[in-house]
C-alpha cells in the first residue's frame, strides 16, 4: 500500500514548476540589477536563528514560526523575515563601517499557517535596508527605488500607499488620552482595515460629537496630496502635525524622482509590522488580490541588537510581481537538435556551436521525441543527409 503522504507537500508549502520559476529568476535579475545600480549591497544570512534574538526581534507572531531545537538545546526558527537578520548584522559585523549602509537581500522566509488558505508558509523576499540616516531623504530614496524596481520588472500598473504611524497615534491619544486598551483596539481594527469594525466600536465608546466625527473623518483620509490639508485641519495635536509636514516633504521629494504618479496617501494605514515607527507604504497592482510590496521606516528595531541607528527599507514579494504581470506564455523555447544514434557526433558538434553563440540548446535521441512535448524556437533535425532544420 502507497504511503499517503507520497504525493502531498507539508502545509504552506509549494512546488515551483519551470515556467513559474524561469518567470520569478526574470523578476528577480531585474529587480536585482536596479537596486544594485542604486549602490546597494546585497548579502546573505543564514535561515535559521535564534529565537531569543531574531526570532522576538521580529514582527511576527509567535505562532507563524516555525521552531526547532539544536544539539545544545537552543530554541531556533526558521527567519520569518529577512528585515530583523540584517539588523542583526548591520549591528554587529558592520558597525565598524560606518553608516549609513545601503543593504540588500534576496532570499526565502518561513511563516507557519494554521490553516491552508491558499497562503504559502514559504515564499521568496528581494528587498533593502536604509541604514543609520534618520532623514526624510532616505524615506523618499526608498520608495523611488522600490517603483523603480517593479518598473525595471517589467510591472506596468501598480499604486504604493503611503501613510504615516505617526499621524495615526497621534490623533488616537489625542482623542481617547491615557485610554492605551481603547486606543489598542482601534489600532487592531486599522491593522486588519476592519473598517466596519471601527465604525460599530466608534459607536459604543464614550466620546464627544466632535471627536467621534474626527474618528470617521480619518477613515476617509486617502487620495492626493490634497487629504494632508484635511487632515492637518482636523487636529491640533504636534505629533500628527510633524506627520503630515514629513509626508509634504516627501511629496515634493518623489516629484523630483518623477515618480509622484504612482503614490497615493491613506492616512489611515497601519502595517502588521509592529516595528514601524514612522512612514510606512504598501504596494497593490490590478487583478492582485493580496500585497504586493511593502515597506518603511522602523527606528525601534535596531535597539533590540544594541544600536542607536535609525533604517528604513522594502521587501517584494516575489511569486506576487510574478502573478501581477501578464503571463508571457509565449516567450522564445530553446532551440532542439534532433539525432540518431550514427549521427550523434554531428548532432553535438551543431548543439556545442549553437551553445557557444549563446543559445539554449536540447540535443535529443530523436527516438524518445514526442511531438508537442514543447515549445521550441527551432528545430534541427540532424539525419544520414545532413541537418534539416524546422
Amino acid at each position: 500500500m502507497a504511503n499517503r503522504l507520497m504525493f502531498e507537500k507539508p502545509l504552506g508549502m509549494r512546488d515551483t514548476l519551470p515556467f513559474f520559476y524561469q518567470q520569478k529568476r526574470k523578476a528577480r535579475e531585474a529587480v536585482s540589477h536596479r537596486i544594485e545600480s542604486w549602490g546597494y549591497q546585497f548579502l546573505d544570512t543564514p535561515m535559521m536563528e535564534y529565537l531569543e534574538t531574531v526570532g522576538e526581534a521580529s514582527a511576527i507572531g509567535e505562532t507563524q514560526l516555525f521552531k526547532l531545537l539544536d544539539q545544545q538545546g537552543h530554541t531556533l526558527v526558521l527567519r520569518p523575515d529577512l528585515t530583523s537578520p540584517i539588523a542583526r548584522v548591520a549591528a554587529s559585523q558592520l558597525k565598524e563601517q560606518g553608516y549609513p549602509l545601503r543593504l540588500s537581500y534576496d532570499g526565502p522566509v518561513f511563516r507557519a499557517q494554521q490553516i491552508e488558505g491558499g497562503k504559502p508558509a514559504q515564499f521568496e523576499q528581494v528587498g533593502v535596508e536604509y541604514i543609520g540616516e534618520n532623514s526624510i531623504y532616505a524615506d523618499a530614496e526608498v520608495i523611488a527605488l522600490q517603483i523603480e524596481t517593479l518598473k525595471a520588472a517589467g510591472l506596468e500598473e501598480f499604486q504604493l500607499t503611503v501613510g504615516h504611524i505617526g499621524y495615526v497615534k497621534g490623533l488616537l491619544k489625542e482623542v481617547f488620552g491615557d485610554q492605551e486598551e481603547t486606543q489598542e483596539e482601534f489600532l487592531r481594527y486599522l491593522y486588519r482595515k476592519n473598517y466596519v469594525g471601527f465604525r460599530k466600536a466608534l459607536e459604543q465608546v464614550a466620546l464627544s460629537g466632535e471627536n467621534k466625527a474626527r474618528m470617521k473623518q480619518l477613515l476617509s483620509l486617502r487620495g492626493q496630496k490634497d487629504v494632508l490639508a484635511t487632515a492637518e485641519e482636523i487636529t491640533t495635536n504636534g505629533a500628527c502635525h510633524r506627520a503630515t509636514n514629513e509626508l509634504k516633504q516627501l511629496q515634493n521629494l518623489l516629484e523630483s524622482y518623477g515618480v509622484s504618479e504612482y503614490v497615493s496617501f491613506d492616512l489611515n494605514l497601519i502595517s502588521h509590522m509592529s516595528y514601524y515607527t514612522g512612514i510606512l507604504f504598501e504596494g497593490y497592482a490590478p487583478h492582485l488580490g493580496s500585497l504586493l510590496c511593502n515597506g518603511g521606516r522602523y527606528d525601534q528595531l535596531l535597539p533590540s541588537f544594541q544600536s542607536t541607528a535609525s533604517a528604513t527599507g522594502f521587501a517584494i514579494r516575489v511569486d506576487r510581481l510574478v502573478e501581477a504581470m501578464e503571463q508571457r506564455e509565449d516567450q522564445v523555447g530553446p532551440v532542439l537538435v534532433m539525432y540518431e544514434p550514427h549521427t550523434f557526433d554531428q548532432g553535438l558538434q551543431v548543439a556545442q556551436e549553437l551553445r557557444a553563440e549563446g543559445e539554449q540548446v536540447i540535443l535529443q535521441n530523436k527516438a524518445y521525441y514526442e511531438e508537442g512535448q514543447n515549445s521550441y524556437k527551432q528545430v534541427i533535425d540532424v539525419t544520414e543527409g545532413g541537418a534539416s532544420v524546422e
